[in-house]
Order: C-alpha cells, then structure tokens, then sequence
C-alpha cells in the first residue's frame, strides 16, 4: 500500500513512517512547510496517488490553545476536514489521530469508544471538531484516539522527568490524574494493524491496557533511569494549575478493539520496560 504520513516529523509521525518501511508499505512522509493543512490545494495535492493517509498533524500546545482557540481549530477541525475530503476524492482510506482531551475526564470506569465526548478545554473542543469532519467528509475513515503519548524522537513526559529530576534531585508529580502511558511505537503498530485487517470504519482506541497515575509513572521512569524513585513526590491537580484543564480520568476501553480481532496494546508497565531504554537513552 501507498501511505502517506501527514506531520511526519512528529513524535508518533517519525515512528510511524519507520514501521510502516519496516513491514515493506511505500511511505511518503510531509510536514510543515511541505504542506499547510489548512490549505485545501495542498492537501488535494499531496493526497493524490495514496491508498493510507494518516493525519498526525495537530495544534498539540494543549495549554497555548486557550489563548489561541481559533488557531487550533484551523488545523485541527479545518484541516483535518481538507485531508478528509482529499481522501475521500482519492479513493483513500484515512487515519485521524485523536485525543482523550474529547472527553470529560469525570468518569470512573474506562470510555469506551462510542462514549458522549465533552471536552473541557480548546484543545478538545479542535479535535472532537476534527473528529466530526472526518467522520462526514471521508465515509472509509479511522479515528484512533490516544493519550499519553511518549517516545524517543520528541519532548515527552519521560524525558522531562528525568532530566527534572537529575538536575534539580527532585519534582512533584500530579496523583490524581489517571491515564494510560503509551509508546508511540505501539500506536504505530496498532494503526498498521488497524489498517492492514481492513477494519470497519469508525473509532478505536490506542492506548496501553492498565491504568496509572502520573506520579506512579514518574516513578517508574525515574527508577528506569538508575534515579531514585523517592526523589518524586506526589502532588493535587488544584496545586499544580495550568491555563488549560486537564482530564483527571483518561482511561480509554479497548472493547471495541477485541471485537473486531485486532490485538491491544499491551499492559503500560511491560510496554515502558520495553521502551525505556530507547526513549530515555536517545532523549536525556
């Protein structure tokens, strides 16, 4: 298959560009200032001649979209729709990489995917619109939502953590904030999985099975990078506050993925012993 990776020079971009190579699929990856989604001509442009297009390009500044709430829905409702429409024109499936931001973050048993969204931030709101478009403009569509994202080629939540602590001995971590760390190897995995079962359209879930917080995760990252685990101290949401609300709960189901026969991602703990090496070595 022909696939066309949109914001491949991304954290999850840049691993999926390399898995996709791995299993012997022809792979175009761009960027900006390759294409601007927001402009339709270049996504008609750079659609054409693909079988794949997986759109992982976002307005990511979760806390900066606040401010900037009209920005981030340009690329990320607009142009999320421009490539959606592209697609469809090209007779091309496409992936849309979404977020756990969609939903409110109140709940106490994992979302499934078809769960009512409501985003209590900018962030969300740009990609439940993103979500949305998708879904109406391109019929043979895949909306693979994540959270937690980490990975070697980007800033991310283990890097920082490490870096933070070795340098200052030290840092406080939220506890009440309770997710799934997810490697971003594995959610390319998962969509070249997704894509090569010719699975029906609709909405998956990418994440690790488990659950943790993030101070638990710290610790676990700490510890991976030979630091003491008891320099982290545990920490509240309310203390710890940003411009931009972040979900307390961020739990995503995988049912949906056992009932098609795709395989989840394994537990987050095996997944991160897996991974650390590679994540902390090349990114501290």
């Amino acid at each position: 298959m022909r696939w066309l990776v949109v914001g491949a020079q991304g954290m999850l971009g840049q691993d999926l560009v390399d898995v996709l190579r791995e299993a012997g699929h022809e792979v175009a990856g761009v960027d900006r200032p390759e294409i601007d989604i927001t402009d339709p001509d270049q996504c008609v442009a750079h659609v054409a001649d693909h079988d794949v297009v997986v759109n992982c390009a976002a307005w990511t500044a979760v806390d900066a979209a606040e401010d900037h709430e009209p920005e981030a829905f340009a690329v990320n409702g607009v142009g999320a729709a421009h490539l959606a429409r592209a697609a469809h024109a090209a007779g091309a499936r496409i992936v849309q990489i979404s977020t756990d931001y969609v939903f409110d973050g109140d709940a106490s048993d994992p979302y499934p995917a078809d769960a009512p969204v409501g985003p209590r931030s900018a962030y969300g709101r740009t990609k439940v619109a993103g979500e949305w478009a998708v879904a109406a403009h391109a019929p043979d569509h895949l909306i693979v939502r994540t959270a937690w994202l980490y990975g070697a080629r980007g800033a991310c939540f283990p890097a920082t953590i490490a870096r933070v602590v070795r340098e200052k001995g030290g840092a406080d971590v939220v506890a009440d904030q309770i997710g799934q760390p997810t490697w971003t190897v594995d959610l390319a995995r998962l969509i070249l999985r997704l894509v090569e079962a010719e699975v029906p359209a609709g909405t998956y879930h990418g994440t690790s099975a488990g659950r943790t917080s993030w101070y638990d995760f710290a610790r676990a990252v700490v510890a991976a990078a030979g630091l003491d685990p008891e320099t982290v101290r545990p920490t509240t949401s309310e203390a710890f506050v940003r411009p931009a609300h972040r979900p307390a709960w961020s739990v995503l189901s995988h049912d949906g993925l056992a009932a098609i026969g795709v395989e989840e991602i394994g537990d987050w703990q095996e997944r991160w012993a897996e991974a650390a090496l590679q994540v902390l070595g090349t990114s501290t």
